[in-house]
């Protein structure tokens, strides 16, 4: 017995010196990114998990083999031995539709797109490298191009447009830049319409109700603008465009990662002079000088440890209105002009900790000093908002269920500079919040996901916003969602409307007005399926209804003055959004359909929502040569909407067309053709009334800058 005994700790005291700690890093073979949470594991046993780095420590001894495993990538195998410390794991994206793309920040939990509870659409990182030679200087364009989005120019003298989704006005989208809140009220004007799509990696869009984790303001949808990260391999874009409506654009990309340091850098500029499309003496764009700058420091202190520290500043300047005055030549009746300089400063700092296996702890703050001087004919009106964002949350993952839950603090504080003759006041609001969102996955086919978020403001008091989703897979073809979620938003004189009101004329908030409440309620399916190599298709068929309570309604008065109320009855959009992405081979095919029924139920007649088109319908056809040319033709139609007096707009038809072609590896040259057809909306109408002296612009329902055409030069390190 005692020479057994002896034996077998003999045995384990040899497998004990001769076992060793290996390390091994996984990472991505179409992006070259680290992968987090993929699987290490032996015969279907699962021991290790990667970091948010892509690292991974096990103990083995002698020869074993490997199984490396991530959702949205085929699976590997690993050979290793003790001889060796260290192995590289690429893992190449697997070909089943929409499966290799994950959600970064929307949801927080890193689940891929085909199996989230909730519905998000997403524009990857080779849409965003498409956009950044199509339209260099905003991300706006491509995020119109999605079904139930609808991009709504609401100034002809400015260019100033907003983000509508599901019927409802721009100021019920909440945009979040990495997560982070910057673009609010009085801050949240020309904010999409700066950021450049060359600086993305990806962006991130929910419709419908999403304010559990985000707050107040994702009532309609939300818009997550995801920044690119270092890699390993040196990054460098550069493109050069001019556009035939006399806009130029420069705009470079660097980034790199190192050992214990990274770091990503943009710099863009963008000169456009103004035009007088139509020929009515008024331009219909605005002269814009505009400068860009976003760098980025990412800090690795060691495997489990990313540190974020960012800062952008966008300097901006937009002179539109009479052709006459823009060009220096006024006289007693050519007077009209409107001048906006606008200068956003905002800092960023995130920390991201790895707990163990797959559980994440993060501190994130943010800073956003935003200031717009406006200068008319008329009046000069220069005032600030300061925004600020902190917050701690945490992430927990087992087997089938995951914890989300945090608290933050949020609030801006809007100041007057100059412009005494303005009704508006000082404004500031306090937010305190706490979430808890729990992921609960019933075998391998059904996921249900809670959310309870409680804010408090320091005026309007206490939200309880809760939401319940449920994603169940039928069988391999067919799934299936469903999902309910409360919002809110707090009244704001400065939030975006249909109609761009002279800020000097906007009267303050009434203490008797209430927040705004909303329930909003999806239902959908999805079929995909896949034969070949290279095919298949992706089918999404969802139904939406939002119920807005208490909306609080502008009413601009006889004397110009414009006051805000609570309507007696509530704001319901209703409808349904289908699209269909196809692949065949080496063509690609996007469809949609959106049909919308959006109505002020606080009227008795004509309760219709202006400029909502009732239906929308819109298509891109893609064929890529590999290698060498990729050629795209998109086109949307555009159904009747309502104008503010009850008459309808026709329908109209808006198609593009683009063609890149690789001259040599890393040098590419895009030529492409932005409404091909030239409809604009003073074909069909006068964009103005009244005398050039003082003209009052009609609110605008289909494009009036025209055919546009750009020529791009795109170099790549």
């Amino acid at each position: 017995m005692k020479k057994i005994i002896l034996s077998v700790l003999f045995c384990i005291s040899v497998d004990s010196i001769f076992a060793q700690d290996i390390k091994i890093k996984v990472t991505s073979t179409s992006t070259g990114l680290s992968i987090n949470g993929a699987s290490i594991s032996k015969n279907k046993k699962s021991f290790a998990a990667t970091d948010s780095l892509g690292f991974a420590m096990i103990l083995i001894s002698g020869k074993t083999e490997l199984e490396i495993s991530a959702v949205g990538f085929n699976t590997a195998s690993l050979k290793v031995n003790t001889a060796i410390d260290f192995y590289s794991v690429k893992l190449v994206p697997s070909e089943t539709v929409m499966e290799d793309i994950v959600i970064v920040a929307s949801t927080r939990t890193n689940q891929s797109i085909e199996n989230a509870p909730i519905k998000i659409e997403i524009l990857d990182a080779e849409e965003m490298e498409e956009e950044s030679t199509v339209k260099p200087a905003t991300v706006m364009g491509i995020i119109g191009d999605l079904s139930g989005v609808q991009i709504q120019q609401v100034s002809a003298v400015s260019g100033n447009s907003n983000v509508r989704i599901q019927g409802l006005d721009g100021r019920y989208t909440q945009i979040l830049r990495d997560g982070l809140p910057l673009y609010e009220g009085y801050s949240g004007g020309f904010g999409l319409m700066s950021i450049p799509p060359l600086d993305l990696k990806q962006v991130e869009l929910i419709k419908g109700s999403a304010s559990t984790l985000y707050g107040a303001g994702a009532i309609g949808g939300l818009v997550n603008l995801i920044s690119k990260k270092p890699t390993t391999k040196q990054e460098g874009i550069f493109t050069i465009n001019q556009t035939t409506l006399k806009e130029s654009n420069l705009n470079g990309f660097l980034s790199k990662r190192y050992k214990k340091f990274g770091y990503t850098f943009y710099v863009g500029a963008t000169h456009q002079s103004a035009v007088d499309v139509n020929g009515d003496g008024f331009s219909d764009v605005a002269r814009t000088e505009s400068f860009v700058v976003h760098p980025r420091l990412f800090f690795y202190p060691d495997s489990k440890t990313i540190i974020t520290a960012g800062f952008t500043s966008t300097n901006e300047s937009r002179l539109g209105g009479d052709m006459s005055v823009i060009e220096n030549k006024p006289d007693s009746i050519h007077q009209f002009f409107e001048k906006n300089k606008i200068l956003r400063k905002s800092a960023e700092l995130i920390a991201e900790r790895n707990l163990s296996g797959k559980d994440k702890f993060i501190i994130k703050a943010s800073l956003s000093d935003f200031k717009r001087d406006i200068t008319t004919h008329e009046y000069n009106f220069n005032a600030g908002q300061l925004d600020y964002f902190s917050e701690a949350s945490v992430l927990i993952n087992h087997k089938n269920h995951s914890w989300v839950g945090g608290a933050n603090f949020s609030g801006n504080q809007f100041k007057k500079i100059s412009g005494d003759s303005a009704y508006i006041n000082n404004v500031t609001n306090n937010t305190v919040g706490a979430f808890l969102q729990y992921s609960y996955k019933i075998k391998t086919n059904t996921t249900v996901e809670m959310g309870l978020r409680n804010d408090y403001h320091m005026t309007y008091g206490n939200f309880v916003l809760p939401r319940v989703s449920f994603f169940h897979q039928l069988n391999k073809k067919w799934g299936t969602r469903a999902g309910f979620g409360a919002g809110y938003k707090i009244p704001d004189a400065l939030a975006p409307q249909i109609n761009d009101f002279a800020i000097i004329n906007i009267l303050p908030i009434g203490t008797a007005v209430k927040p705004e409440r909303s329930y909003g309620y999806n239902a959908e399916v999805n079929y995909k399926a896949k034969w070949g190599e290279e095919n298949s298709i992706f089918i999404n068929h969802a139904f939406f209804l939002t119920q807005l309570n208490t909306p609080v309604i502008a009413t601009e008065q006889s004397n110009g003055a414009v006051s805000f109320a609570n309507a007696s009855k509530a704001i319901v959009t209703k409808g349904f959004d289908t699209y269909i992405k196809l692949k065949l081979e080496d063509w690609e095919l996007y469809a949609g359909y959106t049909f919308t029924i959006a109505e002020r139920k606080y009227l008795a007649i004509n309760q219709f929502v202006p400029l909502t088109p009732k239906f929308r319908m819109s298509y891109m056809l893609t064929r890529e040569w590999e290698g060498k040319a990729r050629f795209c033709v998109e086109s949307s139609f555009n159904g009747y909407q309502y104008r503010q007096d009850y008459t309808k707009t026709p329908s109209y038809l808006f198609m593009a067309a683009m063609i890149d072609y690789t001259i040599a590896k890393q040098c590419r040259l895009v030529l492409n053709c932005e409404n091909i057809l030239d409809y604009r909306q003073s074909k069909k109408e006068a964009l103005y009334t009244g005398s050039i002296s003082n003209p009052q612009f009609n609110a605008l329902w289909a494009p009036i800058d025209g055919r546009v055409v750009n020529l791009c030069l795109r170099l790549s390190l």
